[in-house]
């Protein structure tokens, strides 16, 4: 007969786990009453006054809307118990929640941590951040060996306590009161959003700053914040270089001129030389037919040896092997071996196929022309790879 009189009053019936809209009608010295829309009065007590923030409490005034959380639907004097703490823990619950069912990424920051990870709370929710879950790296060196697991723990995570972090939830059990948070899998997400973005206001010979993320044997990997760019090995210098290892180095920051976009297979292409001028573009005029120059032996084949000249480390030549010596040899290293210094005659200069010719044998012939290579050293040539040209390559 109640449960029909509340009904039709527009009263429901309030339970113990209930999160209600109520207004302030009372503040006493020992409790707050609230109207929360039933026939008895709400009632938080003094000692969850004591729980609350003095900020949050000296703010609070008669009118004020307020969420509140049934401990019980009644006490003994027939009021009900509410409690404003656990409200705000309740709703954030529910904001924990949909966060695991939306997965969307959100910051949170560090109030803590303990030897397997990180402490992040969701408003009033404990979450945790497990160590491998983790992409941030922490300031502190490791705990040298023998250490106690506590003091290795303020030395790994102590610098990160007060950042900010992406965060995703990635497992919940309000049972347990179990929520656990994950750095890696929101910066996937966010590297993917990111990505997307940046592919979009790419555009060819576009300048951009990044940081070198990894090395691999055909180019290097930089990331422009985001998203990751490959600088091919032919790209990162005009000289020859065989690994990027030989130039860059992983963490270094990179100004790169971006090559292509491929929006289909979403790969971006960098170039780090095209920031430099062309040695190729004037060694017409730093360089003559006939001229001796220093080299050091970089490379041998079996057509020939590769010289870079000293002081211009950009530009290799190409000594043929018919050009090493007056006597027939079956391979360069008859005669030359690699990080040999050398005085060489320029026999050809060849700028649009990025080649330059030298000659050792040459040297000391009291006088040279051009016609000499005219003659007679252009079928000598005709064995050398046609791939062989900028630095050598």
């Amino acid at each position: 007969m109640q449960a029909l009189l509340d009904e039709s009053s527009g009263l429901k019936e309030i339970k113990r786990g209930d999160v209600l809209a109520g207004t302030i009608v009372q503040i006493a010295p020992h409790e707050i009453v609230v109207d929360v829309g039933s026939k008895s009065e709400g009632i938080i007590s003094g000692r969850e006054m004591e729980r609350l923030p003095h900020d949050a409490f000296s703010e609070m005034k008669v009118g004020d809307e307020i969420m509140t959380y049934v401990v019980s639907p009644e006490d003994g004097n027939g009021n009900i118990v509410l409690s404003l703490s656990r409200a705000q823990t309740e709703k954030d619950w529910h904001e924990a929640e949909e966060l695991f069912k939306t997965q969307n990424v959100f910051e949170g920051q560090v109030a803590g941590f303990n030897k397997g990870g990180l402490i992040v709370k969701v408003g009033k929710v404990r979450g945790f951040v497990p160590a491998s879950q983790l992409v941030s790296v922490p300031g502190g060196k490791p705990g040298a060996e023998g250490e106690e697991e506590e003091s290795k723990a303020d030395k790994q995570w102590q610098p990160l306590v007060g950042k900010k972090l992406q965060l995703k939830v990635i497992e919940m059990d309000r049972a347990r009161n179990r929520l656990i948070l994950s750095e890696r899998a929101a910066m996937r997400d966010w590297r993917k959003v990111q990505k997307e973005k940046l592919l979009s206001e790419l555009h060819v010979g576009m300048h951009l700053k990044g940081k070198v993320i990894s090395l691999a044997d055909f180019g290097a990997f930089v990331d422009l914040g985001g998203a990751d760019g490959l600088v091919h090995l032919s790209e990162i210098s005009w000289k020859r270089v065989t690994h990027p290892k030989e130039v860059l180095k992983v963490g270094q920051e990179v100004e790169v001129e971006v090559l292509n976009v491929d929006h289909d297979r979403k790969r971006i292409g960098l170039s780090l030389k095209r920031l430099e001028a062309d040695p190729w573009s004037t060694i017409e005029n730093r360089y003559k037919i006939g001229q001796l120059v220093e080299g050091t032996i970089t490379k041998l084949a079996k057509f020939g040896a590769f010289a870079r000249i000293k002081d211009d480390d950009e530009i290799e030549g190409l000594i043929h092997i018919s050009e090493l010596s007056d006597g027939r040899i079956n391979h360069p290293k008859e005669v030359v071996k690699e990080g040999l210094v050398v005085t060489l005659r320029v026999i050809r200069i060849d700028a649009d196929k990025r080649r330059l010719g030298l000659s050792l044998k040459r040297v000391d012939q009291a006088e040279y022309v051009e016609s000499d290579w005219r003659q007679g050293l252009q079928e000598a040539w005709e064995d050398v790879p046609p791939e062989v040209g900028e630095a050598g390559a």
